[in-house]
């Protein structure tokens, strides 16, 4: 019962698909980031339905494109995209960390988030734009691999604030069984990439764990820590790399 309180809370917070409602208690809380990357398995697997889909439709690509880009962010409800926004403004603000932390919480948005925004979504589209339908797989299995590392990050990083919601998930997650449980899915998602592709999948894994690093890094030095928002920031970031990743693999090895 615990776990499917878990399960519920992870799809009612990081989607919009419609399931029972839960009581956001402690107990439902525990296992919401092992669960989190079970969202990403179904947003990818209807990315990878949607892109097959549309191939039979008598529409043009720019359309089947957009589509595949748009449709992420409205099966989430564009939770990850407006912590993405948030931390733009944040970083192009070259405030000491506190102010910083004070611009994540601003629910207004500034015109380097707008920037943002227009920047990420025209690359976005250009590689998507690129993506072949053998590729489409393992780009589904970006959405679950992002959500590993995101959920992995915000249960075993230093919190940035002690209030918050990744504050909270990490204050009521039962730390070790999680961090643990998403070593054992990350692993499972890159021996099925592997197994599908395993140029594709070394491109798309690499670019990952280049920019987890890298997110490590951004998290400590200019915020002190994780919060939702960067979280959110990352897994955006995660899947355009990813995509990226897998596009360049079909030009470097056929």
């Amino acid at each position: 019962m615990r776990w499917i309180g878990s399960l519920l809370t992870a799809f009612s917070m990081y989607s919009k698909l419609r399931v029972p409602q839960v009581e956001w208690s402690n107990q439902n809380m525990r296992y919401v980031m092992c669960c989190f990357p079970l969202v990403g398995a179904v947003v990818g697997g209807l990315v990878w339905l949607a892109g097959m889909g549309l191939a039979d439709l008598p529409v043009g690509p720019q359309l089947r494109t957009v589509l595949l880009v748009l449709l992420p962010v409205v099966l989430t409800g564009g939770i990850h995209m407006d912590g993405f926004l948030d931390t733009m403004d944040a970083l192009a603000s070259y405030q000491p960390k506190e102010r910083r932390l004070e611009i994540l919480s601003d629910s207004h948005s500034g015109a380097f988030a707008v920037i943002g925004a227009c920047g990420y979504f025209l690359l976005d589209y250009g590689i998507w734009s690129e993506m072949t339908p053998e590729l489409l797989p393992l780009a589904a299995l970006s959405f679950v691999f992002s959500r590993v590392c995101s959920g992995y990050a915000v249960t075993a990083w230093k919190s940035a604030k002690k209030k918050g919601l990744a504050a909270g998930f990490q204050q009521a997650s039962d730390k070790k069984t999680t961090c643990r449980l998403l070593l054992i899915e990350g692993a499972a998602v890159l021996g099925t990439m592997c197994l599908l592709n395993w140029k594709a999948a070394v491109a798309a894994a690499g670019t990952a764990l280049a920019l987890f690093g890298y997110f490590r890094f951004l998290a400590d030095q200019k915020f002190g820590g994780i919060t939702g928002d960067l979280a959110g920031w990352f897994l955006q970031v995660c899947e355009l790399g990813m995509a990226a990743g897998l596009v360049v693999s079909k030009y470097v090895f056929g």
